[in-house]
């Protein structure tokens, strides 16, 4: 195509955009860094919608730029102001999310194919290290029942991986419930986990529950009630399917950036533990199986298996970057930080790790037992 053609596309799908040679165009994804990390086009640069202005002068006014962002609604007026300033630049019909239901084609060969990268090509880095959590912590045992609890994005989908996985090879009996809760997704979200579980040979069980709708009038916090509420429903269903247990997602990186975030934003030592007891749920635990496994390994085998996941899957943040911004940028000023300090002292992440492991009760002015405040003083002229 001629640079002439490029001046009449204001919107293209994404069948269009991969019938173009790779030279002509460049696809910038204006979503934030955090989303970004999620997933995106192969290829595509990260230019968050925020930066956009300040590095005009870095983008290429010979080439086609193929604006992305969640859903194709933010990219084009960013397109319509981009060509007013002489770029070629089309939106990205439906977005990234169009892209990846393009890129779902259901495949049991492959389903095959990312069981054996497990096992093969990441197993020191990934297999290995969730074997160990089992372990180290004891998360799983005889005659469990696990509600292996499926977000839709590639933590969870790699933990239900790892859990068929584990069932090949038990030592014990144990039962597993792969558990998918739509609390209102969009039809969009809701056929990419399917589709992602279909690919991945998950036999998802999916209820559902009216829990966007009912926060989506609260003006503070609604994220964090969102998320209690999300995990009670999931105790709710899980324990109506006979399980005693529910399984989380979350990875080491999730940990130590919880642990920073307290300290500076939170003003108190804390961290993610590898299990829980049900407060509310009496015989109900919540465990944490990737809580020895980093995230750099698991976006690792994501894109080494070319799979696209969610990040967020609210409904109401189509017409946004990211959800909860504030929230996500706090993460994202953690997870520079720790970056920025890694450069000087490449263990800078075990040691935030382990300093929660090695917590020195007699150098604590204060702590915390059972929800009673103690203090050093207590005990001081002992």
């Amino acid at each position: 195509m001629t640079k002439s053609d490029f001046e009449k596309i204001e919107q293209i799908t994404v069948d269009e955009m991969k019938t173009l040679d790779d030279n002509d165009y460049t696809v910038i994804d204006i979503r934030d860094e955090i989303a970004f990390t999620y997933g995106t086009i192969n290829g595509a640069v990260n230019i968050p919608q925020a930066k956009l202005e300040e590095s005009l002068d870095t983008l290429p006014k010979d080439k086609l730029l193929i604006i992305c962002c969640k859903s194709g609604i933010i990219s084009d007026p960013i397109a319509e102001n981009l060509r007013q300033h002489g770029y070629l630049a089309a939106n990205l019909k439906d977005g990234y999310y169009g892209y990846m239901l393009s890129e779902l084609k259901v495949n049991l060969n492959r389903a095959k194919d990312i069981e054996r990268s497990i096992n093969k090509k990441f197993h020191k880095e990934i297999w290995s290290r969730f074997t160990a959590a089992l372990n180290d912590y004891n998360l799983v045992e005889e005659g469990d029942k696990i509600a292996v609890c499926i977000s839709g994005g590639k933590d969870s989908m790699l933990m239900a991986k790892l859990f068929q996985e584990l069932k090949r090879h038990n030592k014990f009996p144990f039962e597993v419930v792969f558990l998918v809760m739509d609390p209102g997704y969009s039809p969009e979200n809701r056929e990419i986990i399917e589709k992602n579980a279909k690919l991945l040979n998950i036999p998802i069980t999916v209820f559902e529950s009216n829990i966007f709708e009912s926060v989506l009038h609260i003006e503070k916090s609604p994220c964090y009630l969102c998320a209690r509420m999300r995990r009670g429903h999931l105790y709710n269903k899980a324990k109506e399917l006979g399980c005693n247990k529910i399984a989380l997602g979350h990875h080491y990186d999730d940990i130590i950036e919880t642990v920073l975030m307290g300290m500076l934003y939170g003003g108190q030592v804390q961290t993610m533990m590898p299990k829980l007891h049900s407060t509310n749920f009496e015989g109900m635990e919540l465990i944490r199986p990737m809580y020895l496994i980093r995230e750099d390994d698991i976006k690792r085998w994501r894109d080494y298996n070319d799979l696209h996941f969610i990040q967020c899957a609210c409904k109401f943040t189509d017409t946004c970057t990211s959800c909860n911004p504030d929230n996500a940028s706090k993460r994202q000023e953690i997870k520079n930080m720790i970056r920025e300090m890694k450069k000087v002292n490449p263990q800078v992440e075990s040691n935030i790790f382990r300093s929660v492991e090695n917590v020195n009760i007699d150098t604590v002015i204060a702590y915390k037992k059972d929800g009673v405040k103690h203090n050093f003083l207590e005990n001081y002229n002992k």
